[in-house]
């Protein structure tokens, strides 16, 4: 069992972040088994949970004449523009079915605002309205932080980055991890780049054998 100062955060393990889902991360399936065979060796575990109402200025739908992928400002943020997915109370917001949720001490919801997206786990993607997760981390005593989840490139970077300005020492599983990969070579460089920000970058198999 890990150490009560460390927690494990689970990015977006969510139906529409799944190969069949809205938005699909390839292979993003494979990082259920490995989340439930780590969760055991927490005391704390978190999840993110994208959670967007129907209008969200991120959805490439409510903008006409524009496609996913396509890059806009939105309210003087650069905004890639994504399929509709993960809305509040659908099925494809939901935890994926194979996951041991029971496991889960506290889910954080982000993206609930429709003028601005959230791909961290801690922030909106403007710095302007925290979800609150760093504060209860904080009062749990947690001062460690390891991160696996979907979307490599896209929130589980950003989550990792947050928590590292927090003051978090963070590890990044990079074996749990799978991204969208826009462009060929995202989701190496958004290793590189957390890793340069000073995460650490282990396999879950490393972080069992370390008990």
């Amino acid at each position: 069992m890990h150490p009560a100062y460390v927690a494990l955060i689970l990015v977006d393990l969510q139906v529409d972040f799944m190969p069949a889902g809205m938005l699909p991360v390839a292979e993003g399936d494979v990082v259920i088994p490995i989340a439930n065979a780590l969760m055991p060796h927490y005391r704390t575990v978190v999840a993110t949970q994208d959670w967007h109402p129907g209008n969200h200025g991120s959805f490439a739908a409510n903008h006409p004449w524009r496609k996913p992928g396509q890059v806009i400002d939105l309210h003087g943020l650069q905004q890639v523009l994504w399929p509709i997915h993960c809305v509040q109370n659908t099925w494809g917001a939901e935890f994926v079915a194979e996951l041991d949720s029971d496991r889960i001490t506290k889910v954080f919801q982000k993206g609930t605002d429709p003028e601005i997206d959230s791909y961290s786990g801690f922030y909106d993607n403007g710095h302007r309205k925290s979800t609150g997760m760093a504060e209860w981390l904080k009062a749990k005593g947690i001062t460690e932080v390891h991160v696996l989840g979907v979307a490599a490139d896209f929130c589980v970077k950003f989550t990792v980055l947050d928590a590292l300005s927090e003051g978090f020492t963070t590890v990044l599983i990079k074996d749990a991890t799978r991204g969208v990969n826009l462009q060929p070579g995202d989701v190496d460089r958004a290793i590189s780049d957390m890793q340069e920000a000073g995460a650490s970058i282990q396999l879950s198999g490393e972080l069992v054998d370390a008990l």
